[in-house]
């Protein structure tokens, strides 16, 4: 069995909750989840890494099991959450890591290569933005426009995304068999940010998301001068990042291995964990250093 070790590390002031396994002297895999998640989202993919990798999964500020400082006292941007998991990675000794990016973990991982290109061995985004091309328009207009223009002629529709209905939509779209998808998923990340206050720490990330666009650019250059390794292991059903996000990482890596994978969605561990374990695990043994796997 697969010892999985549940810890917490103070930063800033505040307590981080993280998952780690493997073997400290292993290559580092660094898993960043997404919204309206936490850590919980790799508790079965680390299992399939662990024995040959050195695994870290922190769970956000405002997130899973780490603190939740109100909206008031804590700047819950991207880039504040990018200060927090690079002292925390920094604090625990890591300094050369590989990264896996979803959803919102996808702007903080870019954060993190555009500040230290050179701790970065190689990317895995399953479901990760890093371009245009990506945004599925029915999804994220709403987002946009609040961002824009913040109120309560925009607020209501991304308030929407709080409720438990929305939350499981995001597990079980696009999925070819719903079967599989735990419901405990939606109902615990539906607890956790029905938390008091947390409805306000969602819509700080909401309206911060804006930002995240405007560095693509910077983001693709980081692409085309460092060459890092990336495989791109996609739910082709997801509608809120469309396999279009997936393929457009080829124009700036021609090296890039994507994988769109049918019948997955925006959540591609909970329906198709065995295909997606089996493309992560075979692109980090094939791209590490082998005399460190």
């Amino acid at each position: 069995m697969t010892e999985i070790r549940h810890q917490y590390a103070t930063v800033r002031g505040h307590r981080v909750f993280y998952r780690e396994a493997g073997p400290g002297d292993a290559p580092t895999l660094v898993l960043l989840h997404g919204f309206p998640t936490s850590s919980r989202m790799f508790r079965r993919l680390i299992p399939e890494l662990a024995d040959r990798f050195h695994v870290i999964a922190p769970d956000h500020l405002g997130f899973g099991h780490s603190d939740t400082p109100s909206a008031d006292t804590f700047p819950y941007t991207f880039d504040a959450l990018t200060d927090i998991t690079e002292e925390l990675l920094a604090g625990l000794g890591v300094t050369d890591y590989a990264i896996y990016v979803q959803d919102y973990g996808a702007p903080i991982g870019w954060r993190l290569a555009l500040r230290n290109p050179q701790s970065i061995t190689a990317v895995i985004t399953q479901n990760g933005n890093a371009y245009e091309d990506g945004f599925v328009p029915g999804f994220w207009a709403p987002v946009w426009a609040y961002a824009k223009d913040p109120g309560p002629g925009t607020e209501p529709a991304v308030r929407g995304a709080l409720d438990l209905d929305a939350v499981r939509w995001q597990y079980l779209h696009g999925v070819d068999r719903p079967e599989l998808v735990d419901p405990d998923t939606w109902t615990a990340d539906h607890r956790d940010i029905s938390r008091p206050g947390n409805d306000l720490v969602q819509l700080a990330l909401f309206r911060d998301y804006a930002t995240n666009p405007p560095l693509y650019p910077q983001v693709h250059a980081y692409f085309r001068e460092s060459r890092v390794p990336l495989l791109a292991v996609w739910g082709a059903e997801d509608q809120i990042f469309g396999p279009d996000g997936a393929r457009a990482f080829a124009r700036d890596l021609p090296g890039a291995e994507i994988h769109l994978v049918p019948g997955g969605g925006h959540f591609l561990l909970e329906s198709h964990l065995d295909g997606t374990a089996g493309h992560i695990r075979d692109f980090l043994t094939r791209t590490l250093s082998a005399t460190r796997v």
